[in-house]
């Protein structure tokens, strides 16, 4: 098979799963307050850390969009663990990346990986919390939860990708009845609204080069090519050292670590880069620094790091001792999804990048017209 052939079959077998992801984590994202948010996950102890893993992990925010929403609970009065914990947990896995988990990875790596995800969030958030000062001082006057008509705001961080997911806390109670009173209908146009723009946006690129990888690994290279190397804890210090510099979501990684696995590189090892790649890219880790100190980004990296490479190494042990297959379901969804679905939801995933790398070009485009507009307007 050519390699656009190869390319055609993993667009179409993923398209109605990252569809159904994409849906789901837009209905998330309206449906939970970011004020219930910021009140859940405020205050210190171990339990505040474990509920922002819990929290964090289904929702739709990408490596670099989740950097003013957890910047935006610890100015609230959220803990450095339950800061940390949030700012792991999220990026590493979500709904969308679970639903496409399945048909790209099987069923076995689609359950570990969240489990790995939360482990490794609320190992890094102890490691953080065990340097954090007895006085903690925040920029909350009390330590009470933020009411509707608290004086004191939040103010939300531009994200480097997508601005609209900026965390914010309203102090104004109008405009807090006023959501309360948008009706079902409303909100779920809205969230289908940031599904099909802002989350596009975000893992269009990464998605296609994910799935390009995959391609070429299934046309050019053999299934045992890798093997001499694709297991163990090399290639899971491999998989780590790749992942750091890089900046990408777990959605779009998915795809790259079903090209891994098919070129032999271990479960394990496949596992680790799909934890270490959104958690440690080098945006992230500057706002640790900057917000958490540079002890907090030491225990940062060890416990992202230590999570996956001990994951790793159990999911590989896992495989081996119970003869456990973890192979892609592609070929195995027409089964149960027929193929007016399968070609349908992959035409309109295919629109919605399409639309999404268009408006990327025009900006691209129109960038040099608006500096020099604007070098002109200061002369």
């Amino acid at each position: 098979m050519s390699f656009l052939t190869h390319f055609y079959t993993l667009f179409l077998e993923s398209a109605p799963w990252l569809l159904l992801g994409l849906v789901l984590a837009g209905l998330l994202k309206v449906f939970i307050p970011a004020a219930w948010m910021n009140a859940q996950l405020g205050g210190h102890g171990i339990k505040a850390t474990i509920k922002a893993a819990l929290i964090g992990a289904p929702l739709p925010l990408c490596s670099c969009g989740v950097i003013p929403a957890a910047i935006g609970l610890r100015r609230a009065g959220a803990s450095k663990a339950a800061t940390t914990s949030f700012l792991v947990s999220t990026p590493e896995t979500g709904i969308d990346s679970i639903s496409v988990s399945y048909v790209l990875l099987g069923p076995f790596m689609t359950i570990v990986r969240p489990i790995a995800a939360v482990f490794s969030a609320i190992l890094a958030g102890l490691l953080v919390g065990k340097d954090e000062e007895e006085k903690t001082t925040t920029s909350c006057p009390t330590p009470t939860p933020i009411s509707c008509c608290s004086p004191k705001v939040v103010q939300p961080i531009e994200s480097c990708f997508t601005p609209k997911e900026a965390t914010s806390v309203s102090s104004s109670c109008s405009s807090n009845r006023s959501k309360k009173s948008e009706n079902t209908i409303s909100k779920v146009r809205t969230g289908l609204t940031f599904s099909a723009t802002d989350l596009v946006d975000d893992i269009a690129l990464w998605l296609l080069v994910g799935l390009g990888f995959a391609a070429l690994v299934q046309t050019y290279i053999s299934n045992d090519f890798l093997l001499q190397w694709g297991n163990g804890i090399i290639a899971m210090l491999v998989m780590v050292l790749v992942s750091i510099p890089m900046y990408i979501c777990a959605t779009a990684s998915t795809p790259i670590a079903a090209g891994l696995l098919l070129a032999g590189i271990s479960p394990g090892a496949v596992l680790v880069f799909m934890l270490a790649g959104p958690a440690t890219n080098i945006a992230t880790l500057g706002v640790v620094r900057k917000e958490l100190g540079k002890k907090a980004l030491l225990s940062y990296l060890t416990g992202v790091v230590g999570g996956a490479l001990l994951f790793g190494y159990l999911v590989d042990f896992l495989v081996v001792q119970f003869n456990i297959q973890v192979m892609p379901q592609i070929g195995h969804q027409h089964e149960f999804l027929p193929s007016w679905l399968t070609l349908s939801t992959a035409a309109i995933l295919a629109a919605l990048m399409i639309f999404s790398m268009t408006k990327s070009i025009i900006k691209l485009k129109d960038k040099p017209l608006t500096d020099l507009r604007k070098k002109t307007h200061t002369a």
